[in-house]
């Protein structure tokens, strides 16, 4: 009996993984098209996904990064 429990929670779980897959799919497809209609409008996506993925951070994780990004820069020759 133990057997058929186990084997019907394996079942539900694998289902509702495959569930939520099929949701992150189609959670993916939305925002692609969000990018893909903001470039008609003349935004450039790449720019956009890296403010996103900084929106995303906490303010002194974000300061760091630019700090160390302005030092790689500037010992590269790359500051204007």
């Amino acid at each position: 009996m133990t057997d058929n429990v186990s084997v019907e929670q394996l079942r539900l779980f694998i289902e509702r993984i495959e569930r939520l897959e099929e949701e992150k799919k189609g959670i993916a497809d939305d925002i692609k098209d969000v990018y893909l209609e903001a470039k008609s409008q003349g935004f450039d996506p790449k720019t956009m996904k890296t403010v996103v993925r900084l929106r995303k951070m906490d303010k002194n994780t974000r300061q760091e990064m630019e700090a160390l990004l302005d030092t790689y820069k500037a010992a590269l020759g790359l500051e204007e």
